[in-house]
């Protein structure tokens, strides 16, 4: 029987991490890297295991690089804080891991926001490569929206991860800014350029994209607000691109 270690990486995921890792708890092994949390996040990690590192903040590709370097099983599951595992998928990733002619798989994953499942809109089915053989995958250094690279066979699973993305409009807006800042910085450092009426019109269409195109009216009020939501992070991400070149400008006289 092949060793499975499961990597999380944290911060301030008090709300979410206890059913994380309560649906994870038969892993051979738990590795979770907190960076900086200033709620109970730490203590409650430790409760499942004693391999909780506290390290700073380099981004996301990075950081999870660092806890699959940790990582001692023949296999490993990354997941997020976030995210669950039901049993049906436990016994589906055991199972997989027999393969030896497979070195990666990916899971659908079904999202929830402010508490309903979401089945449109994009985010269904929202396959995303999470199990993969150790020695044969590591993370690409993208400061967000990181991927994981596996040398060889991809397959996927059929059982679903779950995903809190968002429980309250608190956290939508939290995430919102978080992520926006991140993927302009992501930007400005590949040098993308961006105008004022660029973001206004990306954030538009991806309202409009959400919405009507991939059909989130179907989700009902939770699909609407997802629609906006996404709008809001698109605008905010290239409007914070254009300030950090208008920033950049001015700095260059």
């Amino acid at each position: 029987m092949y060793m499975l270690s499961i990597i999380i990486i944290t911060k301030n995921e008090a709300e979410h991490i206890t059913r994380c890792l309560e649906s994870i708890s038969w892993a051979d092994e738990i590795i979770v890297l907190d960076s900086g949390s200033t709620d109970n996040t730490v203590s409650l990690c430790r409760h499942y295991t004693p391999l909780v590192y506290e390290t700073d903040w380099p981004g996301f590709g990075v950081q999870k690089q660092r806890a699959l370097d940790k990582a001692t099983g023949d296999w490993v599951l990354s997941i997020d804080a976030d995210e669950q595992v039901t049993d049906s998928l436990k016994k589906e990733i055991q199972q997989a891991m027999l393969r030896d002619d497979v070195q990666g798989y990916e899971i659908p994953r079904l999202s929830s926001y402010c508490g309903k499942p979401i089945k449109h809109g994009g985010w269904w089915p929202d396959y995303v490569l999470r199990l993969f053989k150790r020695q044969a995958g590591h993370f690409s250094p993208d400061l967000v929206h990181e991927r994981i690279l596996v040398d060889g066979t991809i397959q996927k699973l059929h059982f679903p991860l779950l995903h809190e993305a968002f429980v309250n409009p608190e956290e939508v807006l939290d995430k919102i800014n978080r992520y926006s800042s991140l993927g302009a910085q992501k930007m400005f450092e590949q040098g993308k350029s961006t105008h004022l009426s660029t973001a206004i019109l990306k954030g538009f269409w991806a309202f409009f994209r959400t919405y009507f195109v991939k059909g989130a009216f179907l989700d009902g009020a939770q699909g609407l607000m997802l629609a906006i939501s996404n709008g809001e992070g698109t605008y905010y991400k290239y409007l914070k691109l254009w300030d950090l070149l208008r920033k950049q400008r001015k700095q260059q006289g």
